[in-house]
């Protein structure tokens, strides 16, 4: 990993507003984040945290009549909300590249998935048909499926699950970006295809040294995979650091509760699974204090009237709480 100091991925004070209802939604609220060269990020949360929209943020994929974005956002340098849309196509999918949570949604279904990866080679790069094509075979026995020129020539309903996501990882990749972006890619997956995704991104992000923003509900997950762990709730990052330290030394009462709700600790001590009350704010109506404290155990008055600053606890590890001394008592009890 590239710890140089200046990061290939730079977001500061991003907001993101949705304006097509009712009541302006803010889905994302003064995140900064940064991601460098060989790194791999992992972005966990709650569904409606704001994962997914910070993440389309970097390919603007947000409809621009329906809302507001506004912050900095960088990436090798280049200010994304700058770019022209002729600028925009030549960097998507060449600079970021995207894997989406469900491909058969992603994937076109009236072309083969192979036409569709010819087509994305040759829209970035100035090859012939025949070339794209003998590049898209090796992306195929890249990501492991079987008999692939056979499924080069298949549609995406012809694909199980876990081929599908493959065959989206492999047109994720077709065109060299140095950035992929990877929302929630196990989600709809078995466990056991689950482990052989979330192992083979991790064998591709080390081979070609990408950098890698993961998005995901699951911790157990992003501690398998990521470098660092940003947890967002309610469209900020409440806590950010090491997926080391995160798991180990956890110091926001969130981080907490999605430790100590994982399945396979509970199934491990053979207790009952735990669970987070309540349920998370209306982003058109948020507090006027921590978003959390209303489902949190160890909030006071005061966590009830401001919103916290971040907390350095140690270099690079930050935490949104006005209680952090009080959390780290029961961090052990997460982590056990």
């Amino acid at each position: 990993m590239n710890t140089a100091a200046e990061p290939f991925v730079r977001l500061r004070n991003l907001n993101v507003t949705f304006t097509g209802g009712r009541k302006p939604v803010q889905a994302v609220n003064g995140v900064s984040l940064d991601l460098r060269q060989g790194e791999v990020v992992a972005l966990i949360g709650e569904s409606g945290s704001g994962k997914s929209v910070t993440m389309r943020t970097l390919l603007r994929l947000h409809p621009p009549r329906r809302s507001q974005v506004t912050g900095e956002v960088r990436v090798a340098g280049r200010d994304v909300l700058a770019l022209s849309d002729r600028e925009l196509a030549d960097y998507r999918g060449k600079m970021v590249s995207m894997i989406f949570q469900e491909p058969l949604l992603a994937l076109d279904p009236v072309y083969p998935v192979g036409a569709q990866i010819v087509e994305s080679i040759r829209r970035h790069e100035n090859v012939s048909k025949a070339e794209a094509h003998a590049r898209a075979l090796a992306l195929f026995e890249r990501v492991r499926i079987p008999s692939p020129e056979r499924r080069l020539q298949a549609y995406p309903h012809e694909m199980s699950g876990g081929m599908r996501q493959r065959a989206m990882i492999a047109l994720a990749l077709a065109c060299k970006p140095q950035v992929l972006l990877a929302d929630e890619p196990t989600t709809a997956l078995d466990a056991t295809v689950q482990i052989q995704i979330l192992l083979l991104l991790r064998e591709l992000q080390r081979d070609l040294g990408l950098s890698v923003l993961f998005v995901t509900h699951d911790i157990g997950a992003a501690v398998e995979v990521a470098d660092r762990i940003a947890v967002m709730y309610a469209g900020r990052i409440v806590e950010e650091g090491t997926a080391r330290e995160l798991i180990r030394t956890p110091r926001h009462p969130y981080t907490v509760a999605l430790l100590k709700s994982r399945a396979h600790g509970a199934l491990a001590k053979g207790a009952r699974l735990e669970t987070i009350a309540g349920a998370p704010p209306d982003l058109a109506a948020l507090p006027p204090g921590c978003a959390f404290a209303a489902r949190c155990g160890l909030a006071e008055s005061a966590c009830l009237q401001s919103r916290p600053e971040p907390v350095t606890l140690a270099p690079g590890h930050l935490a949104r709480c006005l209680r952090t001394d009080a959390v780290a008592a029961l961090a052990p009890v997460a982590v056990g």
